[in-house]
């Protein structure tokens, strides 16, 4: 092994640390967590609790990972944080572990920036390239998919899921599922547009592009209802494997609780 650990650090002998992981001062890792190679805790950061995280990850100075999640259920089983590779975790972000609720695992996936102050919730699962701005706070049981980016200073109410390739504004409040593709904006927030920048960058071609514009105006703007809008779209080829999975989306959303898919509606 090739490690840097500072003096000033402590890190116990339980722990598992792969080649190269670097350990800046007054760090603190507890006995159940593994460090994946390369990864950097540059000072101050504390992980706690069973925590797995990958390869050539960066922690800045106020970073906590798995400490108890804040519910008052929870009686200390062995839930756990997993942090996938290359991700940027920046100052004061706060990942706590998950309950038993559901699959006792919050989840980050690979390539995330979480910038600071940033908290993530108990039983969160985050997918691969997400970029979560200062201060934004997601309750238990979130769901982003990959390539969404939420702005500064968001609430995101337990059980929502933010769909793939979506952006979601600045102060926004979002309390039901942010469809995949859109930008949402709003108190509460709400599908303004399609989210053409995050599709142009990720090489959507502009067919799907176009398509997905005309899907938004005829679920938001026209409000015809899905069944009408995909016999639109079908009629005018342009019932694309993005559509389609948008208008699937939204589906399920309708058949949720309170505009969340995840929250199914109780039974009459």
């Amino acid at each position: 092994m090739n490690n840097r650990i500072s003096d000033k650090a402590h890190v116990d002998s339980r722990a598992e640390l792969d080649d190269d992981v670097e350990i800046g001062p007054f760090c603190m890792v507890g006995p159940e967590v593994t460090i994946g190679r390369g990864t950097r805790l540059l000072s101050h950061v504390t992980l706690t609790g069973w925590v797995t995280i990958g390869e050539f990850n960066e922690f800045y100075p106020g970073a906590v990972v798995g400490a108890e999640p804040q519910d008052v259920s929870y009686r200390g089983s062995r839930t756990r944080v997993v942090i996938g590779d290359r991700n940027v975790i920046r100052e004061c972000v706060t990942v706590n572990r998950a309950t038993e609720k559901e699959e006792g695992i919050t989840a980050i996936g690979s390539r995330c920036l979480l910038m600071a102050c940033c908290h993530v919730a108990h039983d969160c699962h985050i997918g691969d390239g997400v970029v979560i701005a200062n201060g934004t706070l997601l309750a238990g049981h979130v769901r982003v998919h990959h390539h969404a980016a939420l702005s500064g200073n968001v609430g995101v109410h337990h059980f929502t899921t933010v769909g793939s390739y979506s952006f979601v504004g600045g102060m926004t409040r979002v309390l039901h599922d942010v469809p995949p593709y859109m930008l949402v904006d709003g108190n509460p927030g709400r599908p303004r547009c399609v989210n053409v920048v995050a599709l142009r960058r990720h090489h959507f071609s502009n067919e799907s592009i176009q398509a997905l514009g005309e899907a938004h105006r005829l679920v938001y703007r026209a409000k015809v209802g899905l069944d009408h809008a995909r016999e639109v779209l079908r009629s005018d080829d342009r019932l694309l494997p993005p559509v389609n999975h948008f208008l699937n989306f939204v589906q399920e959303q309708q058949e949720g609780r309170d505009g969340r898919a995840r929250q199914r509606r109780r039974a009459a």
